[in-house]
C-alpha cells in the first residue's frame, strides 16, 4: 500500500512538473509581449524594456521558468525589492494584485458551488440509477430513462437563463442574488447558491443515473448475488450490499475528476449567476488576455485534478477488496 501511494506521488509530481512547463511556455513564450501589455498605450521603447528587466522577462527561457518555478516554493522578488511570497504565481497585468491571493478570494465560491453541486447530483444520480436499474424497464424506468436523456441535452447556460427567468422573473419564488455573507443571512445565502447547484447538478446527474443503472443492472446478473438472493436476503440487503457497493467503483472515479474539475471554477454558471470565483476569474482574465491570471487558474485546475485522481485510487481500496489483493500480490 505505501509503495502505492509514493508511486502515486511521484507520477503526480512529474505531471505537475509537465503541466508548469507547458502552461509556461504557452503562455509566456507563445503569447504576446507581456511588457508591452503592462505598459499600456502611452508607452516607450524605454518603459518597456525597464518593464522586461523588473519581470525577467530579457533573461534566457530555462532562467525565466526556474525562478518561475521556485517562486511556487520559496517565492520570488520583482524588480527593485518587490516580494511575491510562496506560492508565487505572479502579479495580474490589470489590476496588479497578487494572483495567489486573487485565487485564495475566490477559491471559497468555487468551493460552496461545487460542495453544493455535487452533493445534489450524487444524490440524485445514485438514487434514480438504482430505482431505474430495480424496475428495469418498467414505466418508472423508462420515466427516469427520459429525464436522463433531457438533462444531459440541455446546455449549462441555457438552463441557467430559463431558471432565471422562471423563478426569480415569473414567479418570483426566489429573489434577486444579492452578495452576502453566510453568516450575515444564511437565507439569502441559500438562495443565492441554489440555482447554480441545480444548474451543475442536472448535467452530472443525468450521467450518473445512466452510469449508476448500467452497472447496477450489471452486477444484479452475477452469480454472487444470485447465490445471495439464494440464500433469502432481503432484496434491500442485495441491492445495498451486493450490487450497489461494486457499482460505485467507476463512479467514484468521475465523480473524483469532475469535483476536481469544478473546483477549478465552473466558468459559465459562475459568469452566468455574477459568482465571484475561480470560474469567473478565469473568464474575465480571458477576455483581458491576463497571462498570469490565466496560467495561475490553469495550474490550479490542474493540481486539483492531478491530486483528485490520487485520492480516488486510494478510495478504491475501501470500496473494492479486489483492489487492495492486486495492490498487495
Amino acid at each position: 500500500m505505501t509503495r502505492q501511494v509514493l508511486k502515486r506521488l511521484a507520477g503526480m509530481v512529474v505531471v505537475l512538473l509537465l503541466v508548469c512547463l507547458f502552461t509556461y511556455v504557452i503562455f509566456f513564450v507563445l503569447s504576446p509581449d507581456p511588457a508591452v501589455q503592462i505598459c499600456g498605450k502611452n508607452c516607450t521603447p524605454a518603459k518597456i524594456d525597464q518593464i522586461r528587466d523588473n519581470l525577467g522577462l530579457n533573461r534566457p527561457f530555462w532562467a525565466q521558468f526556474w525562478t518561475f518555478l521556485s517562486g511556487l516554493f520559496v517565492g520570488r522578488t520583482y524588480g527593485e525589492g518587490i516580494q511575491c511570497s510562496a506560492p508565487c504565481l505572479g502579479y495580474s497585468f490589470q489590476s496588479s494584485q497578487s494572483v495567489t491571493s486573487m485565487m485564495v478570494q475566490r477559491f471559497p465560491v468555487s468551493l460552496t458551488v461545487a460542495v453544493g453541486a455535487a452533493v445534489l447530483w450524487l444524490l440524485a444520480g445514485l438514487v434514480s440509477g438504482l430505482i431505474g436499474a430495480i424496475n428495469e424497464g418498467k414505466f418508472i424506468d423508462r420515466f427516469i430513462s427520459g429525464l436522463t436523456f433531457a438533462g444531459m441535452s440541455i446546455p449549462n447556460y441555457v438552463l441557467a437563463l430559463v431558471l432565471q427567468f422562471v423563478l426569480v422573473v415569473t414567479l418570483r419564488w426566489l429573489p434577486f442574488p444579492q452578495a452576502v455573507a453566510f453568516g450575515d443571512d444564511p437565507v439569502q445565502w441559500f438562495l443565492n447558491f441554489l440555482m447554480p447547484w441545480i444548474v451543475l447538478a442536472v448535467g452530472y446527474a443525468a450521467s450518473y443515473t445512466r452510469l449508476t443503472r448500467a452497472n447496477v443492472i450489471e452486477a444484479l446478473q452475477e452469480n454472487y448475488v444470485r447465490t445471495a438472493r439464494s440464500k433469502g436476503l432481503r432484496p434491500s440487503v442485495v441491492w445495498r450490499r451486493h450490487a450497489l457497493r461494486p457499482a460505485l467503483t467507476p463512479i467514484v472515479t468521475i465523480f473524483g475528476m469532475d469535483f476536481a474539475g469544478l473546483l477549478g471554477g465552473a466558468v459559465i454558471t459562475e459568469t452566468v449567476f455574477g459568482l465571484n470565483g475561480i470560474g469567473k476569474m478565469a473568464s474575465d482574465a480571458i477576455t483581458k488576455n491576463d497571462q498570469p491570471v490565466i496560467m495561475g487558474v490553469t495550474l490550479l485546475a490542474a493540481f486539483l485534478v492531478v491530486v483528485g485522481n490520487m485520492v480516488v485510487d486510494l478510495v478504491y481500496t475501501a470500496i473494492d477488496p479486489r483492489v487492495r489483493i492486486g495492490a498487495s500480490a
